[in-house]
């Protein structure tokens, strides 16, 4: 697990105004502005016309509501973003980093985007169905995300 202290401005032009994070998926979120605005990124398979193949909505779907909020005169006092690989994008890391776990072992590996006093920070991490000493798919996932800002250009600082 690594914190990074992240380039506000830049990265958040990636979130909401670029396609940079459009695959991931939106676990939940919450913006706070004169309101705090909570959604839930689950699916409602019963109101789909056909049965999507993932549990949560892309961050595609929703990043445009979220602008919605952010956006104007004022910046958020708050708002924080939980997002994950899909599980076809989880199979294709455990093979691109040679890591022996199942993919169904694997529940998520997430980007834990915070803003708060003028500081956007963002926090990887792993959750495997069961508890496991080894630390491998952690590190992975970490050089995974650092190299990801690496390639989008956003700045950032390890806590």
């Amino acid at each position: 697990m690594k914190t990074l202290t992240l380039q506000t401005k830049t990265t958040m032009n990636h979130l909401l105004l670029k396609d940079s994070f459009d695959l991931f998926l939106l676990i939940e979120g919450e913006v706070t502005t004169f309101n705090t605005f909570s959604f839930n990124g689950r699916l409602k398979k019963e109101y789909l016309d056909e049965l999507p193949k993932e549990e949560y909505s892309k961050w595609k779907a929703l990043k445009g509501y979220c602008l919605s909020l952010i956006k104007g005169k004022k910046t958020p006092l708050n708002f924080r973003f939980i997002f994950t690989l899909s599980k076809k994008e989880i199979a294709n890391f455990l093979i691109e980093y040679e890591l022996s776990y199942d993919p169904s072992e694997v529940i998520g590996l997430y980007l834990n985007f915070h803003y708060e006093n003028g500081q956007l920070n963002c926090t990887t991490g792993t959750s495997l169905k069961s508890f496991s000493l080894d630390k491998s798919i952690d590190h992975a996932w970490d050089h995974r995300a650092l190299d990801y800002f690496y390639q989008l250009d956003i700045p950032f600082d390890i806590l």
